[in-house]
């Protein structure tokens, strides 16, 4: 019997660090562990005794990369307890700071942390050497988006200028309008990345996932809708709970969600597009066939063709909300009644995929316990399938090929391992 072991220390690509443990014996993958090992933030334990109004300032210090997403679940779930109702302009101002964040996050992905797979280099600072206007695309595009988050959120990371009931300001239609030329500009580039992308040499994969993602009967989710599935789940996001569930694993610093009964789904890009993507624009919808890019994308590999066609919508949609957007009366909306206190559920969809938040609230508006639950901590286990699946298809390459395809499997899903926290170093042991 021969033993092979392959360490790699940490994953690169990722935010965030954590590790991989496949084990092969007699020609089999025996199991696939996704370690992440990353020290618990205690963000959930130390929301406990703040006022809900705070909520949008923490829960913003989560992610560095799409703190827009952990604001917007968490001033959604303040305002369900509360009955605050928030539409008009400032919801499609909300719209428009998910569109800035969607269109930043997705070209950090694109073009520095996944494209550099696809064309052989280690990372983006030596892809740049040999192909500088690449590079230059990408750092174009997420400059568009940050400046869409820097006018609503005051600045581009950790953003300040949230809250519950809507913004602390709100900007003229003036101000507004100054963003158009960088977004149509980026719009352009957007559209140049999809047939990039598009060009990328993909290895053969179909998995069967259940995708899992918003649904709205009006436009491509962001911000609201019911929670939905491929194979028949509808809830709201207060009855979370009736279709899925955490678990604690013994090898991981997060908590693993997974359906009812211990299976696994996939959240983010691909399944927003199998769910929605007859509700994305007619541009975005038009370069999508013009690409060949199925209704519904289950090679993993190609999720970088799918954020591509997402950021042309989100600049789109941008574009679309400058248009339309006179500046409310007021920049917030004040709870009205008497509050008794009560829970608060909200899902929205970060760019890696569904994010939920619930909040346990006393009558003083104090958070008596707080629950989130970020994307990555919702795909660890079907991640771990992919990595099985790649492995049993490619057993007959050596240790370093091997470990270089899960790095690649892995990375297909964007993780943000510190948000999962409650990758890579890689071990594959043969036996």
């Amino acid at each position: 019997m021969t033993e092979r072991t392959i360490a790699v220390d940490y994953l690169t690509r990722v935010e965030g660090e954590g590790s991989l443990h496949v084990k092969l014996e007699d020609g089999r993958v025996e199991h696939v562990e996704l370690r992440i090992f990353e020290p618990p933030r205690f963000f959930e334990a130390f929301l406990r005794g703040r006022m809900y109004t705070e909520a949008p300032d923490i829960t913003a210090r989560i992610c560095g990369i799409c703190p827009v997403a952990y604001q917007m679940s968490a001033v959604h779930a303040m305002e369900q307890a509360y009955g605050i109702s928030v539409g008009g302009a400032l919801r499609e101002l909300r719209r428009l700071f998910y569109c800035g964040e969607w269109i930043e996050s997705h070209a950090l992905h694109v073009y520095l942390l996944h494209t550099p797979d696809f064309l052989g280099y280690p990372d983006a600072v030596r892809m740049a050497k040999d192909d500088p206007e690449t590079v230059k695309r990408g750092l174009a595009l997420k400059k568009a988006g940050n400046a869409v988050m820097q006018m609503l959120g005051g600045r581009e990371i950790h953003p300040i200028n949230v809250r519950v009931g809507g913004f602390y300001r709100v900007p003229s239609r003036e101000e507004l309008e100054s963003l158009r030329p960088t977004l149509e500009s980026a719009l352009e580039i957007a559209e140049e990345t999809v047939h990039f992308a598009a060009g990328l040499p993909f290895p053969d994969a179909e998995e069967d996932y259940e995708f899992v993602a918003l649904q709205h009967p009006e436009e491509y989710a962001m911000n609201e809708g019911e929670i939905v599935s491929s194979r028949g789940v509808r809830v709201s996001a207060s009855r979370f709970d009736e279709a899925f569930e955490r678990a604690p694993v013994a090898y991981t610093h997060a908590l693993q969600s997974v359906r009812k009964g211990g299976t696994p789904y996939l959240v983010g890009a691909l399944a927003r597009y199998a769910l929605n993507g007859s509700q994305l624009s007619p541009r975005a919808k038009s370069i999508a066939r013009e690409v060949g890019l199925e209704p519904v994308v289950r090679n993993p590999f190609r999720s970088i063709l799918v954020r591509s066609i997402e950021m042309v919508y989100a600049c789109e949609e941008a574009l679309r909300l400058l248009s339309v957007y006179r500046p409310p009366e007021t920049a917030w909306v004040e709870p009205t009644g008497e509050f008794h206190g009560g829970v608060g559920a909200a899902a929205t969809e970060a760019p890696r995929g569904l994010l939920f938040h619930r909040y346990q609230l006393a009558s003083d508006g104090r958070i008596e316990a707080a629950e989130i639950i970020a994307p990555t901590a919702q795909n660890q286990k079907r991640i771990e399938e992919d990595v099985r699946h790649v492995v049993e298809r490619s057993l007959a390459l050596d240790d370093a090929h091997l470990t270089a395809l899960c790095e690649r499997a892995i990375r297909n899903h964007d993780p943000c391992i510190s948000c999962a926290t409650h990758f890579l170093k890689l071990e594959v042991e043969r036996a």
